[in-house]
Parts: C-alpha cells; sequence; structure tokens
C-alpha cells in the first residue's frame, strides 16, 4: 500500500493508522516520488491526496495509469473535496475510489476493504 501527501504530519498519521490496523504502507510526499516508489515495489492499492503544490493527485492519477504494471492497481483518493459533483470529478479522472477528509479511523478499514486483494486483506 502507498500513501501519498504532502503535509507530512498527515501522512505520518496515515502511515501509522494504517500499520495499526495490520498493514505495511509506504509513503511518498509528493507525486514524483510516489511513481518511482510504485514503479520499484509492488503495491496493491494507492490512497493519493489530491490537493498537492506542484504535481497534484491527478495529475500522479494519470502518470501511475501510463504504466502498464500499475494500470489495474485501486487508486484511491484521500481529499478535503467534498463540495457537489467532486466525488464524480474524481471517479471520472480515473480513481477506483474516494475516501473524504478528515479520516475517520473506525471506518477507514471497512472503506479500504474493496479495494485489497481478497486473498490477503492486506497489502
Amino acid at each position: 500500500m502507498l500513501v501519498v501527501g504532502d503535509n507530512l504530519e498527515s501522512l505520518a498519521a496515515m502511515v501509522s493508522l494504517l500499520r495499526a490496523l495490520g498493514h505495511e504502507p509506504v509513503s511518498a510526499a509528493s507525486g514524483r516520488p510516489a511513481i518511482q516508489v510504485a514503479a520499484e515495489q509492488p503495491v496493491d492499492v494507492v490512497l493519493l491526496d489530491i490537493q498537492m503544490p506542484g504535481m497534484d493527485g491527478f495529475e500522479t492519477a494519470r502518470a501511475l495509469r501510463r504504466n502498464a504494471a500499475l494500470a489495474e492497481v485501486p487508486l484511491v483518493a484521500l481529499t478535503a473535496l467534498a463540495m457537489p459533483g467532486d466525488r464524480e470529478l474524481i471517479l471520472d479522472a480515473g480513481f477506483s475510489g474516494y475516501i473524504a477528509k478528515p479520516i475517520d479511523p473506525g471506518r477507514l478499514a471497512g472503506q479500504l476493504a474493496s479495494f485489497l486483494p481478497p486473498d490477503t486483506g492486506r497489502p
């Protein structure tokens, strides 16, 4: 599992939460390093912030989708975008799913379950 976000405190909190849920996440603080990490090691799902400086989540998603080895990896937007139509915009951009911020730790495991391989339940 790869977690991508530019806010280092939020990124560290998400990694800690995922570890507490039994996952083994890796992280990247922006789009370009995320693309490199995903290309170098297998990931079952990418949790991707949308609003990042430089290469935003939409650009990062397009770059990940261009890599044939990553084309089918679920991309899940982690975002505070919550205006009417934002969810549809994100899904239309090629994301597999959407988790609104602030993240609810009690609901996260259930929200992620549909994106993880059924044989392991964990990345």
